[in-house]
């Protein structure tokens, strides 16, 4: 059995709608993290790093986004959730996740996590103010260069949709306006009308 740790509006709903997506039999264990409950010794024991997701299976505990999601593809290699049998696409895949997780995501982080990397105030503040203008960029070149349409990777559906679709779910709170990437935005409506997305949101809500 599998067991992903998660947290509402984190990042780990890439993870939970590739789970829902898969077929897998996992369990779903939801991470208070306004309660610091990511900080507790228990959970700390799951994940050293007090971050979600993390997903437990019979050999071990896997973190970080970009693992956890080329794991959940390969353990439901009849789903297709990536290009498994071709090296050249499953690497493309993975740059594009790459670049979700390494640059898209810490440009999101500024805002709320801005601590990670300093203490002054000004310092705080001036880094906030940039997020809109960090966002926007990287999702232009999302937009320009790497989405191919109708999903990410073309005629196929895969774990690049997923973190896709939660990054795009942050901009307004980031201050860009989603209308601005109009792929990107059809996306975003596309994948909300598949019942294994319905399935994760729901999830989050319980």
């Amino acid at each position: 059995m599998l067991t992903l740790y998660f947290a509402p509006g984190s990042c780990a709903l890439a993870s939970l709608i590739a789970l829902e997506e898969s077929g897998l039999s996992f369990d779903a264990k939801k991470v208070n993290t306004r309660e610091n409950e990511q900080r507790s010794e228990a959970y700390l024991k799951i994940n050293p790093k007090g971050r979600v997701p993390a997903l437990a299976t019979d050999r071990g505990v896997l973190t970080e986004s970009t693992a956890i999601l080329a794991y959940i593809a390969q353990m439901a290699p009849a789903v297709r959730l990536a290009p498994l049998d071709d090296p050249f696409e499953f690497a493309r895949l993975q740059a594009f996740n790459g670049y979700i997780s390494s640059t898209v995501h810490v440009n999101h982080a500024h805002r709320p996590r801005g601590s990670r990397w300093a203490d002054d105030e000004a310092a705080l503040e001036s880094m906030k103010a940039k997020v809109p203008q960090t966002m926007a960029e990287s999702f232009e070149l999302i937009e320009k260069t790497m989405f191919e349409g109708p999903w990410v990777m073309g005629e196929t559906y895969t774990v690049a949709d997923p973190y896709l679709f939660v990054m795009t779910d942050w901009l307004p709170s980031d201050g860009v306006d989603p209308a601005r990437f109009p792929k990107v935005s059809e996306h975003h409506a596309r994948m909300l009308q598949r019942p294994a997305v319905q399935r994760a949101l729901a999830r989050e809500k319980v």
